[in-house]
């Protein structure tokens, strides 16, 4: 029984109650005159007829409302994941009121996230199918090409073998990623945690990428000299694979004599923040939600003038969250962008 006296047990009681004064007053004025009985005999009677009443009351109304109830239930209930099919039936109004109540948001909520995944959902398979159409019919028309008679033709022969080359190691690269980012998801790719210098492994993703950086006349620089080592725990090849890809993303839509720019704070006592800032085209708005979706296009056009896989971002969120740690963004369109994402110190 709730602390608050039930709805329907006051109006037991007080009709009840009403009953009883009734009663008692009419039976005493008779008893009085005809019988002269003892002053507490009234009051026994009207215990006694207060106790039927309020029973008998009680009962037909839980059993009137009880009925009524158990068919909003038993509709209710039809769907098994209702969390009002795992309690007992309450015959209380204003319980039952705030249930219903709960159990609505509940599936107002539900419907909502349904069907923000069923536009994820498509808008995902349109991706994936543009990404793997895209590759695959180049491949068709070089090999189709060739076979027309272009084979012939030694010059032909060799440019068009190497395009269609081209297109099939796209495909792997997709495939792998794809591949990666659902063991990240299931908890199948397990991280080899080390300890290592931060600074050190930024300059190897440099080294690695200078050529790159050099045809887009873009420059990778420290924001500052770090003359003393900065050791985290992590994932060495892990991270070294997000630092290249946000560094690549970077040089891809970097301005022309551009800079990427790498800087490594404090954040707090065991965390450090590492940004990677470029002076490039930026991001909109309405693009940042979506941006570390699988294949999500900020550019619509369907078109990729840049090589890659469309999974990068992608990679690197889930790459960062098998690590529990946090990656941010942040842009302005026609200025530039800069991500972040925050380690564990050693």
């Amino acid at each position: 029984m709730q602390a608050k006296f039930k709805k329907s047990y006051r109006f037991a009681a007080r009709t009840a109650l009403f009953i009883t004064l009734y009663t008692t007053l009419l039976m005493s004025v008779f008893l009085y005159f005809y019988f002269q009985l003892l002053w507490y005999f009234p009051i026994l009677f009207a215990l006694a007829v207060f106790l039927f009443s309020f029973l008998i009351i009680q009962y037909s109304v839980e059993r009137f409302i009880y009925r009524r109830v158990k068919k909003i239930y038993d509709d209710l209930t039809l769907l098994e994941s209702a969390s009002l099919a795992k309690g007992a039936i309450t015959t209380d109004m204003q319980t039952l009121t705030q249930e219903i109540d709960r159990f609505a948001r509940d599936k107002k909520f539900e419907i909502e996230a349904l069907k923000v995944r069923e536009a994820y959902r498509k808008d995902f398979l349109g991706n994936v199918s543009h990404e793997l159409k895209t590759p695959l019919f180049t491949v068709q028309g070089y090999i189709l090409t060739l076979l027309d008679g272009a084979m012939d033709d030694k010059n032909i022969r060799e440019k068009y073998l190497e395009r269609a080359s081209k297109g099939i190691e796209r495909l792997g690269y997709i495939i792998k990623d794809l591949d990666m980012i659902t063991k990240l998801e299931v908890g199948d790719l397990s991280l080899n945690m080390e300890v290592f210098d931060i600074v050190e492994l930024v300059d190897n993703v440099f080294d690695m990428l200078e050529m790159k950086a050099h045809k887009k006349r873009i420059t990778l620089i420290f924001d500052r000299d770090y003359p003393n080592t900065i050791m985290v725990n992590a994932d060495r090849e892990r991270v070294q694979q997000v630092l290249a890809n946000l560094i690549v993303n970077s040089i891809k839509y970097g301005a022309d004599k551009g800079t990427t720019e790498i800087s490594i704070e404090n954040l707090i006592k065991n965390k450090v923040i590492v940004r990677v800032t470029d002076n490039g085209e930026g991001i909109a708005k309405e693009h940042i939600p979506r941006l570390f979706e699988r294949f999500y296009r900020v550019d619509k056009s369907g078109s990729r003038k840049e090589g890659g896989s469309g999974l990068g971002l992608s990679i690197v969120k889930h790459i960062i969250e098998a690590h529990h740690e946090k990656i941010y963004v942040e842009s302005e369109f026609g200025v530039g962008s800069e991500f972040s994402f925050t380690l564990e110190k050693a």
